[in-house]
């Protein structure tokens, strides 16, 4: 007696809301690997729970952590039953990791935020209502890089609509931003990598949707840590060189012009940041 009067209830409400022109929330399956990040955990899952945007669910693995990571998220997982916690019996790493969970996801949506990064209140409402507006199949927003310690480095800016000529000469996907609809484009995986899965994701979906919706608004915060698989330049140059040639398989002459963007639009970015490290004596 008690469901049947809860799904009553359901419909109800239902009914209800579309008479007032009340749109039911679609919901959103948040993806987040962990390893080791006791650190930075809580920060991340608080930035999700405080979202204005209320229809999630949070998959969360703990990567078999050496730290206390499982126990923090447990903490929370006990407080709100959209947190669902997956404890690994070994370390499958972050490919691995977050296919996983793209697997068990039941949302929409997917959207992706990794254990030490964090985002704005109202991000998920307002993509995706901008989603929705667009009736796009994939989109991403701008974001702020910070430090271990939270102090600001620098914005990453995005242009509206990418296609796949701008995505070649510049990964405007921030990981932590991106969110794509699997009604539309079905559940995408990520390949086995060293780094730079996500962009050859990316490129994979962009191809066949011809363009990513980039949302003009800072929603995200994304951390720079000391041992980001990111951090060495020279072997990003390479990874993206091979990319071109392997990957995407292009001609060596368009190899050569979009690296030659590549490193431009790299240099560029580094310049800023020296530039803000010198006025402000950010600590990086």
């Amino acid at each position: 007696m008690k469901n049947n009067y809860e799904m009553f209830n359901i419909e109800k409400i239902i009914q209800e809301e579309d008479k007032l022109g009340i749109k039911m929330e679609d919901k959103v399956s948040i993806i987040i690997p962990v390893y080791n990040a006791e650190k930075f955990i809580s920060k991340t899952i608080e930035s999700v729970l405080s979202q204005s945007y209320k229809n999630w669910e949070m998959l969360i693995m703990n990567d078999k952590s050496t730290d206390n990571s499982y126990e923090v998220i447990l903490k929370y997982s006990k407080l709100d039953d959209r947190i669902k916690l997956i404890n690994t019996e070994r370390n499958m790493g972050v490919v691995k990791g977050r296919n996983t969970l793209i697997e068990m996801a039941t949302g929409k949506y997917i959207a992706f935020l990794d254990a030490d990064d964090y985002w704005s209140e109202n991000k998920l409402e307002k993509q995706i209502n901008f989603m929705d507006k667009k009736n796009a199949d994939i989109s991403c927003t701008e974001y702020t890089r910070v430090n271990e310690n939270g102090d600001f480095i620098n914005e990453i800016k995005i242009i509206e609509e990418i296609k796949y000529k701008d995505l070649l000469k510049n990964n405007y996907l921030g990981c932590l931003t991106v969110i794509y609809n699997v009604e539309k484009i079905g559940k995408r995986y990520f390949k086995e990598r060293k780094k730079n899965e996500d962009y050859v994701l990316w490129l994979e979906i962009i191809k066949e949707s011809k363009k990513i919706y980039g949302l003009r608004e800072n929603l995200a915060y994304y951390r720079v840590l000391n041992n980001s698989r990111s951090s060495n330049k020279i072997d990003a140059a390479k990874d993206r060189w091979n990319i071109y040639r392997k990957v995407e398989n292009l001609s060596l002459l368009k190899s050569i012009y979009y690296f030659i963007n590549y490193v431009i639009v790299a240099l560029k970015k580094q310049n800023k940041v020296i530039k803000l490290v010198l006025k402000y004596k950010i600590k990086i």
